[in-house]
């Protein structure tokens, strides 16, 4: 009897691992991968054993560091992966494939040798059949062969982001039955959902899909459809009877009619249904493979005068964009850096995300099932497009792929196309040539179009422009889409921030029946830089925060304003940029490595329903100024408060100050700021409890007088032909801007600010990239022609150093695409020499362009003076030949 129950339970469990053995695996080969910058001659045909490999792990990109560098430019080429993969004999009967969530952007891959697939584009999944290549309970080396170098025929052609190489995204092994729902379709789920009947009432479920039987011969099939809550009850199901033919797909669709009261997915409410699809053997009952879908009941609609609705109620859609890469890591990020995003827009009370100007990590779309967020995804037609059959078809391959992929996400809303693509046009002004690519953009706009929506009617149509109403009108990509989306950028590259909502009215005036979202928008904030006087292009968080308080007031003011996304949820890496801190697109409302701006407060005030309060400026709690008295040490500063309470109070240093009302969520307090540690806590009340927020900002006060028995001189830093301040937090310093010289204290003497010529945009110094420093802000502004730099300070040995760069160069100025102003004019080198002398002792003789200064370079030397006799320092500028300059100065008492 015992040895019939154990051959029962051995039957039992043989059956269980069997019917185990069936279901698909799917598991991630990211570990342990060998990599080759550059070609190999012959490579994988002929290996080649004198390869210098580097072990990397996947996600990986060869661009994480040559993009941040002095080198312009960045690798664009070929890089090579491989590693040995067992693959065991239990895959025998299945159907194996690579799958890849992402590598830019050629792709081929190899099986011992032999090429077995190549996919174009580098922001789409794609998967790679693989199972008649492999050799079975054995080793099998994977080589990978990737590309990004520049080609004519797939997008990105050019654009304000970087084009990393490589595989950055997971790489997975996939086994299937040989009957299995379709792993070939676009590397989709094979499955797709749609919901056409939606009420508070009722729903219904609409399946499709396709079986794939690989076996030669034909075989009966169950395919088995639940529908379970967010408590894993199970509401539905659905029994279908197939029968196959062998080495054939087969169609199937399953309809639930009728959904009992769904809970209906929102932002405030993201309640997530799970749809698990399975195939069974109609004879046996086992299970062939099992497919897991997220189901989202919600309907939605845009108006032309009234914005968007989400089951019957009217929302703002207020969001972001996004960039997919992190300081340090290029694009190559985990899964929890991804997630973390989309955590981040969540906190800051966002609803919407524009995914641009690609798809991005699969992990982005569940996190905003997950966390109710609605989106808008596009492919990366970004700036132009090139005339022809090859590049409109990978443009079609790109948006297919894209909607297949992304199609059972409950937060997609929009499928976009065709970023700023007439941004710079190509070919002269008004010429045939330029009417001709404009037709082919038009054809090639509504070829997208059309294909969109054949494939999903449900989802809204969107094409993001720049401000040129009049020509996107003409071309006629105002006309194609469902919606249009407008980057806008008034009073930061062109114009003034008032124009902006004049931008708006005109856009309803004249296309009165086209729904409209701002699909960019923002200024940049360099964190190092602060300007209490702010002016356009100064890079300050001051003239940032005015920017987005004006452009949204100016959105919430007007329903017909759908929604918006500001550019961008965080800095992010733009190569061939200049400007304070080279290589970064500083439009972001938090850093690169995300740590929050001003910007991401005002939003959170605005946008979140439980009581907010934050001190706002929390990147400066180190700050620097002179004293507003020549009795006391202390500097009166503006602080703004951001909440979403009607009144503030501020406690500074223990003092209790007037209580102030906020004005559009912004409390604004004159904070009378002492030498050293400040402790400001910020109160308001609801329903009796605090609603509080603290900071802590150490600040360094300079006397008036520099020999004040106030406070012993230590050190001073100036940024010359500056307004701004300039923290340096890894130092503990802070650049103050320039002032004249008067008595006692310190200051240039003579000159003028440097400024670029004819330059639309920036009204002092240059937007270059300064090489051989990372100070970019410091060396990019200067005074010219200066005699004299002054300083009062007391007796002492001192440390002064100099700091110079030649901002003239002959060197042709690329024109940047995303830059709307007016272009400044290249540059006039002529030869520069000066002499300079600290205390009457020529301590630099003949600096000039014949020697340290070249163009572009950063030059600094540190000069050990004794100070005696109350004579202070005194730095002299002797003209040789044209003006002298100063970018920055440095004066530190030894003791």
């Amino acid at each position: 009897m015992l040895k019939k129950i154990s051959a029962l339970c051995l039957c039992f469990i043989i059956t269980i691992i069997s019917l185990k053995a069936q279901e698909r695996i799917k598991k991630t080969i990211n570990t342990n991968w060998n990599f080759y910058k550059g070609e190999i001659d012959g490579f994988p045909n002929k290996n080649n054993d004198k390869i210098n490999w580097e072990k990397v792990n996947i996600p990986h990109t060869w661009n994480a560091i040559d993009v941040t560098d002095d080198e312009p430019g960045y690798y664009r080429g070929i890089g090579w992966y491989q590693k040995d993969i067992f693959i065991p004999s239990s895959f025998k009967d299945k159907d194996v494939y690579i799958y890849f969530e992402g590598a830019s952007q050629v792709t081929e891959v190899f099986i011992n040798g032999k090429s077995v697939g190549t996919h174009i584009g580098g922001y789409n999944f794609f998967s790679v059949p693989i199972t008649e290549a492999i050799k079975f309970d054995k080793s099998n080396t994977f080589s990978i062969k990737v590309n990004n170098q520049h080609n004519e025929d797939i997008p990105p052609l050019s654009a304000d982001f970087t084009f990393y190489g490589g595989v950055y995204r997971d790489i997975y092994l996939v086994a299937a039955n040989k009957i299995h729902f379709n792993m070939d379709n676009y590397a989709s789920k094979g499955i797709f959902i749609s919901t056409p009947k939606v009420n508070n009432q009722e729903a219904s479920v609409l399946i499709k899909g396709i079986l794939t039987n690989g076996n030669k011969a034909s075989q009966n099939l169950i395919v088995y459809s639940q529908i379970f809550d967010d408590n894993g009850k199970k509401i539905a199901e659905k029994t279908d009877k197939i029968k196959t033919a062998g080495q054939q797909n087969q169609d199937f669709q399953q309809s639930f009619a009728t959904i009992k009261n769904p809970n209906l997915w929102s932002p405030e409410s993201p309640y997530l249904y799970r749809v698990i699809s399975q195939i069974k053997d109609a004879k046996t009952g086992d299970v062939l493979d099992e497919v897991s879908n997220s189901l989202g009941f919600r309907w939605f609609s845009f108006d032309a005068d009234k914005g968007f609705f989400l089951n019957g109620n009217h929302i703002k859609l207020i969001g972001t964009n996004r960039h997919q890469d992190f300081k340090g890591l290029g694009n190559a990020l985990p899964d929890a850096l991804h997630i973390r995003d989309m955590q981040l827009l969540k906190d800051m009370g966002g609803n919407f995300l524009r995914i641009s100007h690609y798809p991005q990590d699969p992990e982005i779309l569940e996190a905003c099932d997950r966390l109710g967020i609605l989106t808008s995804v596009e492919i990366p037609i970004v700036n132009a497009i090139t005339e022809s059959p090859v590049f409109a078809d990978n443009c079609k391959m790109m948006m297919m792929e894209m909607i297949r992929q992304n199609y059972n996400h409950p937060s997609v809303i929009i499928w976009a196309y065709m970023n700023e693509v007439l941004l710079r046009p190509k070919y002269d002004k008004g010429s045939e040539k330029q009417e001709t690519y404009f037709k082919e953009i038009a054809k090639l706009a509504q070829e997208i179009e059309d294909l969109t929506r054949k494939e999903d009617p449900s989802r809204y149509t969107m094409i993001p422009n720049h401000g040129a109403l009049d020509l996107y009108k003409r071309v006629g990509l105002t006309q194609i889409p469902m919606i249009v989306g407008w980057n806008l950028y008034q009073g930061w590259y062109s114009g003034k921030i008032e124009d902006f909502a004049g931008y708006l009215d005109n856009h309803h005036k004249e296309l009165t029946n086209k729904p409209v979202i701002i699909t960019e928008y923002g200024a940049d904030v360099d964190p190092h830089i602060n300007n209490p006087n702010p002016i356009r292009f100064d890079k300050s968080q001051e003239h940032s925060n005015l920017y987005h308080q004006f452009y949204l007031k100016a959105m919430l003011e007007r329903p017909f304003v759908a929604g918006s996304a500001i550019w961008n949820l965080a800095d992010f890496n733009s190569e061939q940029r200049t400007d304070t801190d080279p290589h970064i697109n500083n439009k972001g409302i938090m850093t690169t490595d995300r740590e929050p701006k001003d910007q991401y407060y005002f939003y959170q005030s605005h946008l979140l329903k439980t009581p907010f309060m934050k001190v706002g400026s929390r990147l400066r709690n180190l700050r620097s100024g002179i004293s507003d008295s020549e009795t006391a040490l202390v500097h009166n500063e503006m602080v703004e408060i951001y909440s979403n309470q009607p009144e503030v109070s501020l406690k500074v240093n223990g003092k209790v100050m007037p209580s102030v009302k906020t004005d559009f969520n912004i409390a604004k307090f004159n904070v009378a700021f002492k030498d050293g540690i400040n402790q400001l806590e910020a109160v308001s009340f609801v329903d009796g409890k605090e609603v509080v927020d603290f900071a802590e900002i150490k600040y360094i006060i300079i006397p008036q007088k520099l020999k004040s028995n106030l406070k012993e001189f230590t050190e001073l830093n100036v940024s010359l032909g500056d307004y701004r301040f300039y923290t340096d937090k890894t130092l503990q310093q802070v650049w103050l801007p320039e002032q004249a010289y008067s008595t006692g204290s310190w200051g240039y003497i003579g000159g003028d600010i440097f400024k670029m010529k004819n330059s639309g945009r920036q009204s002092f110094g240059t937007d270059k990239n300064i090489l051989g420093t990372d100070y970019d802000a410091i060396y990019a502004t200067q005074r010219e022609d200066i005699k004299q730099f002054k300083l009062d300070v007391p007796d002492g040995k001192y440390e002064l150093t100099l700091h110079f760069a030649e901002l003239l160069s002959d060197k042709e100025k690329e024109g940047l695409a995303y830059n709307l102003g007016n272009a400044a004019e290249n540059d006039k080198l002529t030869e520069r020499s000066f002499n300079v002398y600290v205390n009457g002792s020529q301590l630099i003789d003949q600096l000039g362009t014949k020697n340290e200064l070249v163009p572009e370079v950063a030059y600094a030397t540190k000069i050990s003076l004794n100070v005696k006799n109350g004579i202070g320092v005194t730095v002299d500028f002797e003209k040789l030949k044209s003006k002298p300059i100063l970018n920055g100065l440095q004066l530190r008492r030894i003791y």
